[in-house]
C-alpha cells in the first residue's frame, strides 16, 4: 500500500470511526481514502471548511469518547495548534498525522523533517506535550498508527504520527491484524450522555484560578513522567563496535542503513540509533552509547537545518563530539553525501 493509504486503513482497523480534515499536499490520500472507507464501516468523514474547524471537530468527538483522527501537512498543522493545545489541556485522546513538507512558509511539497521542533517542543501555547511517533517503513506506519490510538486512550493525550512526504507516497507490502487490541480502561470521563447513574462528565481546559491551573498542569506532568518511563523507544543497529554512531529517524534512517552497508565494505564501522518516539526522546539510549570507548563521535542526519540534532547534542552531553549533517527545503540527503561526512569525522577523530 501507499503510505498515506496505509495510515488511513490502519486507523480504521484500530477502531477509528471519525475523521475531520482539510486537503493539503502531500497527505491528501489520507482524507481521500477516509472519505471512501469510513461510510463503509459506519463511520463519519467530514471535510471541514478549514484546519481550525477540523481540529475543533476532533476535540468534540474525542470528548464524547470516540476514536478520532485528523491529518495534515506542515502549514495545516500550524493552523491546528491552538486546538491541539486545547485537546492536550482537556486531556483528550486523539491521533494527529503530520506528513511533513518543506518550509518555512508555504515552502514546497517535497519531503522534509523540519517540523520536529513544532511536534516535540509543543508547537501551541502552554505547558503540554504530544506523544510523537516516527515510523520509517510502511509496515511500521501501520503498527504505530494502531498503537498510537492505544497510547492516546491509555494516557488521555493526543498522539502525533510524524512522517514525511516520501513516507506518505512510497509503496511497500503491509500486513494488518498483527496487533492484539490493548486492554484499556472504560472512558468514564467522556461526555457520552448522563442518566443520573454516574457523576457528570465535564470536559474543560479553562481554569480561572491560577492555583487550580497550576495544579492541573502539575497533574498532567505526572502523566508525562509516566509516558517517559513506559513509552520511550529507539532502535539501535550495528552499534556494538561502531566508531561513528549516526542518529536519524524516519525516511532518513533508511538512507543511513544504506550508508552503513557501503561503509562496512570500506572497513568503516558505522552504527545507527533511530528514535521511534521523538517525544519522549530516547536520550538515555544515546547517552549510553556515547559513553562507549569505541565510539569516537555522534552524527545527526536529518532533513532539516538541525532540529533533532539539538536534542542529540544534549543527550551526548559533551562525552563525544556531536555533529550534524542535513539537507532541507525538500532536498533528500544521498548515501554518498552522508558517507563523505562520516569519513571526514572519522579522519579527524583518529588523528
Amino acid at each position: 500500500m501507499k503510505g498515506n493509504e496505509a495510515i488511513a486503513e490502519a486507523a480504521i482497523q484500530a477502531g477509528c470511526r471519525y475523521f475531520f480534515g482539510y486537503p493539503i499536499t502531500p497527505q491528501n490520500e489520507i482524507p481521500a481514502y477516509m472519505a471512501k472507507r469510513l461510510p463503509q464501516v459506519g463511520g463519519t468523514f467530514i471535510q471541514a471548511e478549514s484546519e481550525i474547524s477540523a481540529i475543533n471537530m476532533v476535540y468534540g468527538a474525542a470528548g464524547a469518547g470516540a476514536r478520532v483522527m485528523t491529518s495534515s501537512s506542515s502549514p495545516g498543522i500550524s493552523l491546528k495548534q491552538e486546538g491541539i493545545s486545547y485537546i492536550a489541556g482537556a486531556e483528550l485522546p486523539c491521533l494527529i498525522v503530520n506528513i511533513v513538507r518543506g518550509g518555512p512558509g508555504l515552502g514546497g511539497i517535497q519531503p522534509a523533517q523540519s517540523d520536529y521542533f513544532q511536534a516535540v517542543k509543543g508547537g501551541g501555547h502552554g505547558d503540554y506535550r504530544l506523544v510523537v511517533l516516527a515510523p520509517s517503513t510502511i509496515q511500521e506506519v501501520v503498527d504505530l498508527v494502531q498503537e498510537g490510538f492505544d497510547i492516546a486512550d491509555r494516557y488521555r493525550n493526543p498522539v502525533m504520527i510524524l512522517g514525511d512526504g516520501m513516507l506518505g507516497q512510497m509503496m511497500e507490502p503491509v500486513e494488518f491484524g498483527k496487533r492484539k487490541p490493548a486492554e484499556l480502561p472504560p472512558k468514564e470521563w467522556a461526555t457520552a450522555g448522563w442518566k443520573g447513574d454516574r457523576p457528570r462528565a465535564v470536559i474543560n481546559s479553562l481554569f480561572i484560578d491560577p492555583q487550580a491551573l497550576e495544579d492541573h498542569v502539575k497533574k498532567i506532568y505526572k502523566k508525562y513522567k509516566a509516558i517517559r518511563i513506559n513509552e520511550t523507544r529507539a532502535e539501535c543497529f550495528n552499534c556494538e563496535d561502531a566508531e561513528i554512531i549516526v542518529a536519524a529517524y524516519g525516511t532518513t534512517a533508511r538512507i543511513v542503513r544504506s550508508v552503513i552497508e557501503i561503509a562496512s565494505k570500506e572497513g568503516i564501522k558505522v552504527g545507527l540509533i533511530r528514535p521511534i518516539t521523538l517525544w519522549p526522546f530516547p536520550a538515555e539510549t544515546i547517552r549510553s552509547w556515547a559513553e562507549k570507548d569505541h565510539v569516537k563521535a555522534v552524527l545527526t542526519v536529518e532533513m532539516s537545518m538541525g532540529q533533532m540534532a539539538e536534542d542529540v547534542t544534549l543527550a551526548v552531553g559533551g562525552r563525544k563530539p556531536s555533529l550534524f549533517y542535513g539537507r532541507t527545503g525538500g532536498m533528500v540527503p544521498a548515501p554518498l553525501e552522508i558517507l563523505a561526512e562520516i569519513k571526514k569525522i572519522r579522519e579527524g577523530a583518529l588523528k
